[in-house]
């Protein structure tokens, strides 16, 4: 029986996973809502399958990630999230034959698939993603946020939470969840994490202030 580890902090995503996956035959689902839950699970689990959203999850970057892939060298484990950047997908499927990529807006059909295929043990990279990869390079254009981006995106790194930020500026949170989004594709980064090391690098904030 193979392990599946929903390694998501959305409900509305583990349920919708869950329901996919009782579709399956010989699969015992698991769920962790951070690293330390997910790592508990791994020690004692040889044959899983971790499907992850990156981009909410507490794993930094891809070296982390890889790391990861490398100690628990039996599992598969499945990127699902809603974007993710180029660089890090090239990198990810390079160095790891265990990584799978599927974006939350593949039909139903194709996450079937994806799931089928890390459960026999076999790499899946979802149709667009797969273009993604192979498309013709662009010249890189710096990116060019509003100063609204540049304010969320200082706050972001000062380690404010989306609800937090939307209080302080007296938005609703779908307002600053749209802008984080907008400025993690504009400056193509994946994570808090990501993003943060551009703030920093950018002196949108001061590394004494951000070590505080």
């Amino acid at each position: 029986m193979t392990t599946i580890i929903l390694a998501d902090n959305q409900d509305i995503t583990r349920a919708g996973l869950q329901y996919v996956l009782q579709q399956f035959d010989d699969c015992n689902i698991l769920c962790a809502s951070d690293k330390s839950g997910m790592m508990e699970i791994l020690k004692v689990t040889r044959d899983a399958v971790v499907v992850m959203d990156y981009t909410l999850f507490d794993i930094n970057d891809a070296d982390e990630l890889l790391i990861l892939a490398d100690r628990f060298a039996t599992v598969r484990w499945v990127l699902f999230s809603e974007d993710l950047s180029l660089d890090f997908v090239k990198r990810v499927v390079a160095s790891s034959p265990q990584v799978s990529v599927l974006l939350k807006e593949s039909p139903i059909d194709e996450i079937r698939d994806c799931l089928r295929q890390a459960i026999r043990g076999r790499r899946f990279i979802c149709q667009r993603t797969a273009e993604m990869m192979f498309v013709a390079p662009q010249v890189e254009e710096k990116p060019i946020l509003t100063r609204t981006e540049l304010e969320v995106l200082k706050d972001i790194a000062l380690g404010m939470k989306t609800k937090e930020i939307a209080e302080k500026r007296f938005s609703s949170f779908h307002t600053i969840n749209t802008h984080r989004k907008n400025i993690f594709r504009k400056l193509n980064v994946n994570n808090v994490h990501e993003a943060t090391k551009y703030a920093l690098r950018a002196g949108l904030v001061d590394a004494a202030e951000y070590y505080i």
